[in-house]
């Protein structure tokens, strides 16, 4: 999707209807620092200091882990806190039902298996995700079907996912990477159109918004990680929220070994498969705490991305993610925005994200191209997949996973910072475009360094 897109009028419309704090201040270079050198030339650091560390935690924390550890009520089948935890993350994110599973991986497998996922089944995902959205299809020996990325969004294209969609797709899961949404209007209408189940995958989306209303409800259900990185964090973690009855029981039972009562007997359960994906009591606890924070957190990220955003519009060459237009609030797990060496004296990216580490500012390439991976492309001449669809269907699947816009984002373009780097203060995020600036002033430079 090559748009032709205003930054800054999509920047300034969310700051009129309220989305994020004002930011139309415009950022003013301090006396000299245009001058400055950058510091993988021998200048000072534009971010001397450090950004938040993550987690952040305190004694609500400790209290909550202690009384879980005093019950002596540990697991979810003889403990209270689990559903506590789903009790408040349902009213969290304004859905009916959630059920609190060991990781976002396991979120996504419970779903598929509720589903009866299995051989012979497609389940259409972005190329540009975690692998664990792979993984979860391939372990149910379904077919993985990679869609190439709107490049300027850096999520999966909508349109080249429904071009995707054959007889055999089973589950259409669009994942909002980095937090923000993926074209939600477009993929509830495709799962409408074809009736087939929309699956958000939203582990890195926590709090984010469409059209006010939290992600993950749009389709038959959303899946989130806790893992240690995500904005929502306890090591690891996951859940599933949904506003479908009979879905979340399914999937109850799924993840408690096909038993759908509150423990575990000596018989069999219901259904032909099941699995042991149940969350602790001391995970539910480090939850509640941390839920405590959550939207605090939130907002400022949200506040700080924005205003970050209206900076490096300044800075030609840097030309952050496009937030589709539904989108009311993006969780900003990820700061994502795309690098032009022609803006920089045709200064490479590794040498210009090198420059941007020595200013004190972490950063990374992220993702690369899964559907050229070694990983991935042995699926085709895997024993098990062979014996299932043959030789000739795994050829063409190799095929069917060409993605050239995300060839182009992934080895030229692609960069992230982090989250807790937007948990900072307003100062913090101006430091952030001035060692940009610094580094494309003096890019001839550096790039013969």
């Amino acid at each position: 999707m090559q748009n032709t897109f205003n930054r800054r009028k999509f920047i300034n419309n969310l700051a009129i209807t309220g989305a994020g704090m004002a930011i139309g201040t415009p950022y003013i270079a301090s006396a000299g620092s245009a001058d400055t050198r950058p510091a993988i030339l021998g200048g000072p650091r534009a971010h001397a200091a450090s950004f938040p560390s993550w987690p952040v935690l305190g004694t609500i924390e400790e209290k909550g882990l202690t009384a879980v550890l005093n019950s002596k009520k540990w697991g979810r089948l003889n403990g209270e806190v689990m559903a506590k935890f789903e009790s408040a993350y349902s009213k969290l994110l304004g859905a009916q039902h959630s059920l609190g599973v060991s990781s976002g991986t396991s979120a996504l497998t419970t779903i598929l298996g509720a589903l009866d996922t299995g051989p012979g089944d497609e389940v259409i995902i972005p190329v540009y995700t975690f692998v664990a959205t792979y993984n979860v299809v391939a372990l149910n020996y379904a077919l993985p079907i990679l869609v190439d990325t709107d490049i300027e969004t850096f999520q999966i294209d909508a349109a080249k996912a429904e071009a995707a969609i054959t007889p055999q797709t089973k589950v259409i899961m669009p994942v909002h990477i980095g937090g923000s949404p993926a074209d939600l209007d477009a993929f509830v209408a495709m799962g409408k159109k074809h009736n087939i189940p929309v699956v958000e995958d939203a582990c890195q989306a926590h709090l984010a918004e469409w059209k006010g209303k939290k992600v993950g409800n749009y389709g038959l259900a959303g899946a989130f990680s806790f893992q240690s990185s995500k904005n929502l964090n306890c090591a690891e973690g996951g859940a599933i929220i949904t506003n479908d009855e009979s879905f979340i029981s399914n999937c109850y039972t799924f993840h408690n070994q096909g038993q759908g009562g509150r423990s575990t007997s000596f018989s069999t359960g219901t259904g032909t498969r099941g699995s042991n994906l149940r969350m602790t009591e001391f995970q539910g606890s480090l939850l509640l705490s941390q839920m405590t924070r959550v939207a605090e957190q939130s907002n400022r990220r949200w506040e700080n991305a924005q205003y970050l955003s209206q900076l490096l519009n300044d800075v030609p060459g840097i030309t952050p993610a496009k937030l589709y237009p539904g989108t009311t609030k993006s969780a900003f797990h990820l700061y994502m925005f795309r690098y032009d060496k022609n803006h920089f004296a045709g200064l490479s990216r590794d040498k210009f994200l090198q420059a941007l580490s020595a200013e004190g500012v972490p950063n990374s390439t992220g993702y690369g191209q899964m559907n050229k991976s070694s990983y991935v492309t042995a699926l085709a001449s895997n024993k098990h997949y062979l014996k299932v669809y043959g030789e000739k269907t795994m050829k063409e699947w190799l095929e069917r996973n060409q993605c050239p816009q995300n060839d182009t984002l992934t080895s030229e373009q692609s960069v992230w910072l982090f989250q807790n780097m937007l948990l900072g203060d307003k100062k913090e995020m101006e430091q952030i475009a001035e060692a940009m600036r610094k580094i494309q002033k003096y890019a001839g430079e550096i790039a013969k360094k």
